[in-house]
């Protein structure tokens, strides 16, 4: 049986994603920080592990013995990294440095690194393709932008079977309430006003968590050594455009939108070209309506979960 490490494994991606490995052997390795949930885990079986990938002296008990190695730990939250930034460096860089070490020497068959598209940086018009220049704008982007480089520098100078990918904006069940869609949600269905950020123009590339997994699992099937694969979504909204769906999926109206000072550095746009991993076979499958309306029904029959 495939055995498979899923670190990050009890946050919102990373959870998914050891949900859709029914018939293999997974093993979950979490810090359990603010964003990661044993609940999130319920029905899944695994092995829990609790520990940081800036443990070594852990990896090299955990990693041995694995077939595949899927990285999804990491601090994510754009806002958090510029009230400050040296955790995201820390578990970003030097967390991904540190577990490629383990993986190297534990002589792992393959290792995928999660990563975003916002180490582009942002694009006004047309689609980044994975040979565009890192450019991120933000301390986030750039950390994890940093791990993939080291991910990169790996594979070449070791030899290592790492291969990145990189996503739009993920929504799902589970996801923790400081992203724009579950803040929303949540917010609305306390009849709470919702921030919306300067003029609503920002455009973002969206992917239900089961699509991305479903690209990360293809990558760990086929990617190749030191190359980076896009996964992009089935939806490019505004804020404005984004925030009015949700409205509407929570019979709320404007009256419940705040206009709220923009982000610092806040990028314009995000678009990826996913043209190299649907030669592999990829397709996103859900439609995004369809899925932002079971993602906020879940979120309605789910409030014990959010509310905690």
């Amino acid at each position: 049986m495939t055995k498979v490490l899923v670190t990050g494994g009890a946050g919102f991606i990373g959870s998914h994603f050891a949900r859709s490995l029914h018939d293999m052997y997974v093993t979950v390795l979490d810090k359990l920080t603010y964003a990661g949930n044993r609940a999130n885990l319920e029905g899944v079986r695994h092995e829990f592990v609790h520990g940081d990938i800036c443990d070594a002296e852990l990896l090299r008990k955990v990693v041995p013995g694995h077939d595949v190695v899927v990285n999804f730990a990491a601090e994510s939250h754009v806002d958090r990294s510029i009230e400050g930034a040296a955790e995201f460096v820390r578990t970003n860089v030097l967390g991904v440095q540190t577990l490629l070490q383990a993986c190297l020497e534990a002589e792992v068959p393959k290792v995928v690194q999660v990563s975003t598209d916002e180490v582009y940086g942002t694009i006004d018009i047309g689609s980044w393709d994975e040979s565009a220049p890192v450019r991120p704008r933000s301390p986030y982007a750039a950390s994890k932008a940093g791990g993939d480089l080291i991910a990169q520098a790996y594979a070449t100078t070791y030899g290592l079977d790492v291969s990145i990918t990189r996503c739009g904006n993920n929504y799902g069940p589970r996801q923790y309430p400081e992203k724009i869609i579950p803040l929303f949600v949540t917010r609305l269905l306390r009849g709470e006003k919702v921030p919306l950020y300067g003029d609503g123009g920002n455009v973002r590339d969206w992917i239900h968590v089961e699509d991305h997994c479903a690209g990360i699992r293809l990558v760990a099937e086929k990617g190749a050594p030191g190359e980076v694969y896009h996964i992009a979504g089935t939806a490019e909204l505004t804020n404005k455009e984004l925030t009015r769906h949700l409205l509407d999926a929570c019979g709320r109206d404007w009256d419940l939108v705040a206009h709220v000072q923009d982000r610092k550095g806040h990028d314009r746009r995000y678009s990826l070209d996913d043209s190299k991993l649907r030669a592999l076979g990829y397709r996103a499958e859900i439609p995004f309506d369809e899925g932002l309306k079971s993602t906020v029904r879940w979120y309605a029959e789910h409030r014990d979960w959010w509310s905690r």
